[in-house]
């Protein structure tokens, strides 16, 4: 991901608990990681020798949105237009899963407009992600 013309950013749901927001963070971050491992950094080593684990090199803006943006933004990621985009979603039919085989035939029983996202991340082609995030606030 840390090829020039690449984008990478998380939308999340600005009406979520900060804890539940902060875990649709972490969730969509180590989704990404196993995804792009290069975009992970060495580990670097401080004045006294003290190792720190490696971080990621490329900045991941945080971006806010509410739920209507949220499916909007999934349903045109799944046009053709978008398809070169990775997409990772984070939803209530996650959320509420406890083993990821729960998930697996939540999912299924799911129908796409039954889904809510408290988030997203959005990476590839940096026009692309511009187009369809670039008018978001942060989240703060």
């Amino acid at each position: 991901m840390s090829k020039s013309g690449q984008k990478c950013v998380l939308v999340i749901d600005g009406a979520l608990p900060a804890g539940v927001a902060a875990n649709t963070a972490a969730i969509l971050g180590i989704t990404l990681g196993k995804r792009f491992p290069e975009i992970v950094g060495p580990d670097v080593a401080d004045a006294a020798g003290r190792a720190h684990t490696g971080i990621t090199g490329s900045p991941i803006p945080i971006l806010k949105g509410d739920r209507a943006l949220l499916h909007d933004l999934r349903e045109r990621l799944c046009t053709e237009e978008f398809s070169g985009l990775l997409t990772v979603d984070f939803s209530d039919v996650a959320q509420r899963c406890r083993v990821y085989d729960e998930y697996i035939s939540g999912a299924a029983a799911a129908s796409p407009e039954e889904f809510i996202y408290y988030g997203l991340a959005i990476c590839g082609d940096a026009k692309k992600v511009s187009r369809l995030t670039g008018s978001l606030p942060l989240l703060r």
